[in-house]
């Protein structure tokens, strides 16, 4: 075949493009833009803005413990492990930064990952709310690695180390912006996961810990937006798996990447959220429009959820509290049982109402139905209990069958009132011949700011438990010790506070 080119009478030409219809050309404007003003209200807050709340550093101090207990609890799960230690194994880094109840050193990355995933393994750490979901803890694992990997270069240089008073405040800051952009921008509804905010916000507090000038956070916070969101798949039927469990962790070691590459000198994406056709909102958010319902301060920390009772999808925390009150009326009459009732709110209608096989541990965390079976059954829920060995039990399928959730319209209006941020729950139990339990109606579960007196002697059990369970005594009571003391704590180095938790050769 020839491939030269044709000619064509002057006629003819003008028939071809008569019959072609030539599209309108749109010329773009190749300028750059200033930065999206999302982009810069971050920076300005992680860079210049002092945390001046005495309560959310107080909460933050009960955070950190109640991570770092979740990170070493996570150690007893072989589906945890195997995932840890350096990305190839027995390459790890002389000097590196420990890793909780291990003895590994790892290079800042891959120690942002491991602490992360063993963070968010068990379901177990903090939570938060709103139009989108998450855990702002996750961002532990970035603030960690790059805190232990800046403070080494500053002794180098023979200037001070960075102190656990920094790191509460990196702590504050990260659940800031991760908080504060779920409050009115739904990324689930787009199908997107709540792990995209913990990459933006380790990416902003990383590059700022490491030294970062205002250029290059706004340069790491923008390759964070554009690196675009994960699917919420793996977290649903029929995909519903373990990666939710290292999500977080893949996302805040992403953050310090993303960090290490902006210090190079990598520039921005300004108009990464804005930019028409190619930027995040018009191609992954529906042309909506991040959107800020209050400034950056101290509120997410000073509201934030603990799970101290019951490692439960969040929305299941009062659904299980109230089956634990019914376990003594029930267990012995679960042959009698006719139906359950749950009365839950929309979010929790719409993510964990599931029916059918349950194929893992991660599925089951997030059903509400197996949860409240094992709050009946046994009148507690232990993350043992989301195992294949206790999953076995026919007891607990059949009892599932038996469960009709239905939404609560005045929960849903309760979640989402600012001034409340309830997340009810009511659980009944119906019998064979027309007899049932009282409706057990739990509006606040106990790790709510509403509740904070009453849940934080249980976070601190809750801690002392994490530590038994793989430090020994000596251990584990010299890290109560610091953490006991408020003072003593801020004043440790990072290096100092983590090699606490590193396991003795």
């Amino acid at each position: 075949m020839s491939h030269r080119a044709r000619t064509f009478p002057l006629t003819t030409a003008d028939a071809l493009h008569q019959t072609i219809q030539m599209p309108e050309l749109t010329h773009r404007d190749a300028d750059r833009p200033e930065p999206d003003q999302a982009l810069v209200d971050i920076a300005d807050y992680v860079l210049d803005q002092d945390v001046e709340s005495d309560e959310a550093y107080t909460t933050a101090r009960y955070c950190l413990m109640d991570s770092m207990g979740c990170a070493l609890y996570a150690l007893r799960f072989p589906a945890c492990t195997r995932l840890l230690g350096p990305v190839v194994p027995g390459h790890e880094l002389d000097g590196g930064t420990p890793i909780p109840g291990t003895s590994w050193q790892l290079d800042p990355v891959q120690a942002a990952f491991n602490i992360g995933a063993m963070i968010r393994w068990l379901d177990f750490n903090d939570t938060w709310l709103a139009a989108e979901w998450g855990h702002p803890s996750d961002n532990l694992g970035a603030i960690l690695a790059a805190a232990d990997y800046s403070s080494l270069h500053r002794l180098k240089e023979k200037r001070k180390p960075i102190r656990i008073r920094h790191v509460l405040e990196y702590m504050i800051k990260a659940h800031e912006i991760q908080g504060v952009l779920a409050l009115e921008n739904a990324f689930n509804r787009a199908g997107l996961d709540h792990v995209l905010l913990v990459r933006v916000a380790s990416a902003a507090l990383a590059t700022a810990i490491l030294g970062g000038t205002r250029d290059e956070v706004v340069s790491a916070v923008s390759h964070a937006w554009i690196d675009g969101g994960a699917l919420r798949a793996y977290r649903h039927a029929p995909n519903t798996g373990p990666r939710k469990s290292w999500a977080a962790g893949d996302a805040t070691s992403r953050g310090v990447r993303l960090a290490l590459i902006a210090l190079t000198g990598e520039i921005a994406c300004p108009s990464a959220l804005t930019a028409s056709d190619w930027g995040f909102q018009d191609v992954l958010f529906n042309g909506q429009a991040i959107s800020l319902s209050r400034p950056y301060a101290s509120y997410v920390m000073e509201n934030v959820l603990f799970k101290l009772s019951y490692p439960a999808e969040f929305h299941a925390q009062t659904a299980v509290e109230a089956a634990v009150v019914l376990h003594p009326l029930v267990c012995n009459r679960l042959n009698e049982i006719d139906h359950v009732d749950i009365l839950t709110q929309e979010s929790g209608a719409r993510i964990i109402d599931k029916t059918g096989p349950l194929d893992n541990p991660a599925d089951r965390d997030h059903c509400l139905q197996y949860m409240v079976a094992i709050g009946l059954i046994k009148g507690d829920l232990l993350p043992e209990d989301y195992e294949d060995n206790v999953a076995a039990d026919p007891r607990i399928d059949a009892l599932r069958a038996r469960m009709i959730v239905r939404e609560n319209p005045e929960f849903s209006r309760d979640y989402h009132d600012p001034q409340k941020r309830s997340i009810g729950n009511a659980v009944q139990v119906f019998f064979n011949g027309g007899s049932a339990t009282d409706l057990v109606c739990v509006e606040y579960p106990i790790g709510h700011r509403r509740r904070r007196a009453e849940g934080i002697p249980l976070l601190v059990e809750k801690f002392e438990r994490s530590l038994s369970s793989q430090l020994p005594q000596p251990q584990a009571e010299k890290i109560m010790s610091y953490c006991s003391n408020p003072t003593q704590l801020d004043e440790l180095s990072i290096r100092e506070f983590l090699e606490l938790f590193a396991k003795r050769n």
